[in-house]
């Protein structure tokens, strides 16, 4: 099965934050139910270039943490395609918990393998790459969050003629890859902001690597580090829900929502700024977070 591209328009929703700024927000959390947001766009060409060398055995492994989005997608790709898929999971103590997470359960329960590695075993994930490499010659190893020269591609494809007129397009940014594809493939005089979820240095060499363009920056939105929730956090997402009838995740696009607005209020875009953020998807996260904050007797996400 060759990824395609939609034949629906996604939508672009106006949001009025004040008299002279208007932002606006990109819904590729529509684009597909299960391989949702820059998920798709970054699994677009690398699938689609796999599957046109005809592999005699397809398989496709790749990396990622407990509640990830990436190895949600593409395990629901590998359904979708009948394509075998690995999933090697950080986090050996997941062995005997995976049936309570939501996301490694739907992962399994779409066929994929899971190999739970050592935290430590993760961090090399170079040398992991390479005696994958060599068990399964024909597979496809698709890093950690998808992000590749064919990812990048692939982001190009959420941009288009509604989104030539925005003075900023904004995302948030795990590994880099979506930024990447929104600066290189962005108008001139565009400029990108990226919303760090997470607190890695190397990520502005990832992103430098990746596009050949300056006219992107980078704003902290971690609020306190990645994969945490703040109290402040779930009022906003229910908020915002509520507003716009818009649901939002807690570590991505959430996060990246709220600073935005915290931006606005703080002068930093210029007057009659149009503003544009890209929905990453990821919704699939939400029943995960909810599980541990219902542990911690704290609100839950709506």
């Amino acid at each position: 099965m060759l990824l395609q591209k939609p034949v629906e328009k996604i939508p672009v929703q106006e949001i009025y934050v004040r008299e002279k700024i208007k932002l606006f927000i990109k819904r590729e959390d529509l684009i597909h139910p299960q391989i949702s947001g820059n998920k798709y766009w970054k699994l677009f060409f690398n699938i689609n270039n796999y599957l046109a060398e005809k592999p005699e055995k397809p398989y496709v492994i790749t990396f990622g943490g407990a509640f990830s989005n990436h190895i949600s997608a593409v395990s629901a790709l590998g359904s979708l395609a009948k394509i075998p898929t690995l999933g090697i999971i950080r986090g050996e103590e997941l062995r005997s918990k995976w049936r309570d997470n939501p996301t490694l359960l739907f992962a399994k329960r779409n066929g994929m393998n899971l190999q739970f590695v050592t935290r430590e075993e993760y961090r090399h994930k170079e040398k992991l790459t390479e005696f994958l490499r060599n068990e399964f010659p024909e597979a496809l190893i698709v890093p950690e969050g998808g992000t590749n020269e064919e990812a990048v591609c692939g982001v190009k494809m959420m941009l288009n003629e509604e989104t030539k007129d925005f003075d900023y397009l904004c995302t948030a940014v795990g590994t880099g890859g979506t930024i990447a594809g929104i600066s290189r493939f962005c108008e001139e005089n565009q400029k990108v902001i990226g919303f760090k979820a997470v607190d890695d240095h190397s990520l502005e060499h990832t992103i430098a690597r990746l596009t050949s363009k300056e006219n992107y920056s980078l704003v902290d939105s971690a609020y306190g580090g990645y994969g945490k929730i703040k109290d402040e956090n779930i009022f906003f997402i229910n908020d915002f829900k509520e507003r716009y009838g818009i649901p939002l995740e807690p570590v991505y696009t959430g996060k990246m929502m709220q600073k935005v607005f915290e931006l606005i209020d703080e002068g930093y875009f210029p007057e009659n700024s149009k503003i544009l953020c890209f929905h990453t998807g990821g919704l699939q996260g939400i029943e995960g977070a909810n599980l541990l904050l219902d542990k911690q007797n704290r609100n839950l996400i709506i």
